[in-house]
């Protein structure tokens, strides 16, 4: 079955943009990209490819072949990049195309991942009847996890990764959104910013503790309405993806598969980043791209 996949990459970057680093052995060069450009078209990879072409790569290797890439109102580097006829030779199985997430009047930056994501599904209303998964740019997801979630047979679905397999950094680690679910393995709650005590309460009998990091399966026709009435969170003031799939529980509870995964992630966050994506790429795609 060939997949459909909406990848967001329309935030501006700003954390990365405003880190620092000392970090010697991180270019120049790299760090110029790091304050200038979306943060998935860092060239980070063999021959200075950008981050999101190992993503692209994965997902082609995973039988997708819609892609709806979600940019910024002033940001169409990716866009730019892809359509030259070099960059689109290696991605000719993906029907790419494109989605502008607007900055509205009076904001610095777009309304979050949820306004992003209906964005990129009212550029597809043919999809409509139809499940797709949606993921972050600045995370590498692997071939695996792209294939349980274009393939599983539930309509919604996420991956509810182990946090102590990440591979991240332990104060990072405590920030992600932990996840907590019923006996089956469905979804009842994602929980941002979790205390100690609500970790506690989350983790399995076998130690797991699942974090979200944001890739998801949802049914079109399930999560739309939630994604277009989804009101912005009370302190980061953006419309946020997991939001709406709480909205969406209340109304269609154990209709949320939570799939038990335990692998590294690499991410593209601050500059402190970079020379650990660059080594991972090294590893394990040096002889693919």
């Amino acid at each position: 079955m060939n997949g459909r996949l909406i990848i967001l990459a329309g935030g501006i970057s700003s954390r990365m943009k405003s880190s620092q680093t000392t970090n010697s052995v991180i270019s120049q060069k790299l760090i110029q990209e790091a304050e200038s450009k979306s943060k998935s078209m860092l060239s980070v990879g063999n021959k200075e490819r950008p981050f999101l072409d190992y993503l692209l790569y994965n997902a082609k290797q995973s039988d997708y072949r819609e892609v709806v890439i979600v940019i910024g109102q002033n940001d169409f580097s990716i866009k730019d990049y892809y359509s030259k006829e070099e960059n689109k030779k290696l991605f000719q199985q993906l029907e790419i195309t494109y989605a502008v997430q607007p900055i509205p009047d009076g904001r610095a930056k777009p309304l979050g991942t949820a306004d992003a994501l209906l964005v990129g599904m009212k550029s597809k209303p043919d999809w409509n009847g139809k499940s797709f998964t949606v993921c972050n740019s600045d995370n590498l997801y692997s071939q695996k996890v792209l294939w349980l979630m274009k393939d599983s047979p539930f309509l919604n679905a996420l991956i509810d990764y182990d946090r102590d397999g990440l591979g991240c950094e332990k104060e990072r680690i405590e920030r992600f959104a932990v996840t907590k679910k019923n006996e089956e393995g469905f979804l009842l709650d994602i929980i941002e910013k979790p205390t100690a005590k609500q970790i506690e309460l989350v983790k399995g009998k076998d130690g797991f503790v699942g974090v979200s990091m944001n890739i998801f399966r949802f049914s079109y026709e399930m999560i739309l309405p939630f994604l277009e009435i989804v009101p912005l969170h009370p302190v980061r003031n953006e419309k946020e993806i997991p939001t709406a799939i709480m909205m969406m529980l209340e109304k269609f509870p154990e209709s949320v598969f939570a799939y038990q995964i335990s692998e590294e992630v690499p991410d593209l966050t601050n500059k402190d980043d970079i020379l650990k994506v660059k080594i991972y790429l090294e590893k394990h795609f040096n002889n693919i791209l």
